[in-house]
């Protein structure tokens, strides 16, 4: 009677991987926006600067970038959910070695960069196989409320981790931080490793890592809206990370109060991603690409906001519409690849997007503490609005991406049709998580 009442609370196409994926999604947010914010004050408590944040944070983007396309083909041969759990344990593992350095006070730089590159080698292969566990779950006419449901649970915990999170930074360090991290992501792992992929039908043998390769690239490449966006993305990246992640803790150093003030203006961005999930769960635009496009312009307010720099609570304001839209981004784009990409072939097409979207961070992060250096940190953070801006301008000369409609009536592309409402019904993690 328990189960039966557990499932008439949740929606008719919320299966049981489904519910299992938000779960787990939901705690690894709560862990990692604080430990986002406990990375980078770890690296100044330790008397580093802003050119040591950004290559920490360069380490974790490097491996993302060089093995997300393994990740991706990987994904798309063995069983996605076992590829995700081996995943989460090296991050678990790798964070929990970060907080006993922090902890025992004896953190080096290229300890804490090494680390970072194991944590970030684990994500580039669990994102493939997570959206492709996402965009494989569902029918195409839930599609668009399933994404933003799911975004909607993972960017609210988002929100209380990087509240607690700046506020724990403060009063306990970052060493603890870091260390919840490492048990979200176990338990996390842990729910993963009960997921049902036997809905997918098996990869015929006989093709190698380099023809799946070969195979997902003509994928990728035969539609123009899709690497337009991409090519969009790996500049407008580069510069969310380069402003939010080595520039943003500086300000709020220098000018806006310590972690506790950048946690809140973390946490209010959340709150925005909160309040785009729920209205997609509403709004469904027919022409979805050009809508989410649209949307990415106010990426650049919290760069400029920064810049000035602004006071907290406009830099607040600024992260809060910039979270709003990039959900109203993120689903659309979710929905635009559920309808368009051969399910067989959504890891290794996933792979491709991932890869080209953060192929520039690593330079970004590196180049940052330079750049500062050579033009001061507002002209840097003054450029970062700039190139978001331009960047999202020309990408809506391309047609396709002002064209593409959503059609009415879609089916699920793969072996079977899985109703959104059995038992394998899946998520996945978000586009920029």
């Amino acid at each position: 009677m328990t189960s039966a009442r557990t499932a008439s609370r949740r929606p008719a196409w919320a299966g049981r991987n489904y519910t299992l994926l938000t779960a787990a999604a939901v705690i690894t947010s709560l862990g990692s926006q604080g430990a986002l914010i406990a990375a980078a004050f770890a690296v100044l408590e330790a008397g580093g600067d802003g050119g040591d944040v950004g290559l920490v944070a360069f380490a974790r983007t490097l491996p993302l970038v060089l093995f997300l396309l393994i990740g991706g083909a990987v994904a798309d041969r063995l069983p996605r959910h076992r590829v995700m759990v081996a995943a989460n344990a090296l991050n678990c593992l790798s964070q929990a070695a970060f907080a006993v350095l922090v902890l025992a006070g004896e953190a080096q730089l290229w300890q804490m960069m090494v680390l970072s590159a194991l944590g970030g080698t684990g994500q580039a292969f669990f994102s493939p196989a997570a959206e492709g566990m996402l965009l494989s779950s569902v029918t195409s006419e839930q599609a668009g409320r399933a994404f933003a449901m799911f975004r909607m649970a993972s960017t609210g915990a988002s929100l209380t981790g990087a509240a607690l999170g700046g506020a724990l930074v403060a009063v306990i360090g970052p060493g603890w931080v870091l260390a919840v991290d490492a048990a979200a992501f176990a338990l996390a792992g842990a729910l993963r490793a009960f997921l049902d992929v036997s809905h997918i039908a098996p990869r015929p043998p006989g093709t190698g890592l380099l023809a799946d390769l070969r195979e997902g690239w003509r994928e990728f490449t035969s539609r123009t809206w899709l690497w337009a966006i991409v090519v969009q993305f790996s500049l407008v990246n580069a510069m969310i990370v380069a402003a939010d992640a080595v520039y943003g803790p500086q300000v709020a150093r220098d000018h806006l109060g310590g972690a506790g003030p950048w946690g809140l203006a973390l946490a209010l961005y959340a709150a925005g991603n909160a309040a785009g999930a729920l209205l997609m769960t509403r709004w469904r635009p027919r022409r979805t690409l050009l809508v989410g496009t649209l949307c990415v312009f106010p990426f650049a307010l919290p760069s400029a906001a920064l810049a000035v720099p602004a006071p907290i609570a406009v830099l607040c304001a600024a992260m809060f519409v910039s979270g709003l839209s990039i959900e109203v981004f993120g689903v659309s784009w979710m929905t635009a690849l559920h309808q368009e990409i051969p399910e067989d072939k959504l890891s290794r097409v996933s792979a491709y997007d991932w890869f080209g979207s953060v192929s520039m961070v690593p330079i970004a992060t590196a180049l940052a503490g330079p750049a500062e250096a050579a033009v001061g940190r507002s002209a840097a953070l003054w450029w970062c609005a700039g190139l978001t801006v331009a960047a999202t301008a020309a990408v809506l000369c391309v047609r396709d991406v002002r064209n593409l409609t959503l059609r009415s009536k879609q089916v699920v592309k793969g072996a079977a049709e899985v109703g959104p409402g059995s038992a394998d019904a899946e998520g996945s993690a978000g586009r920029l998580g």
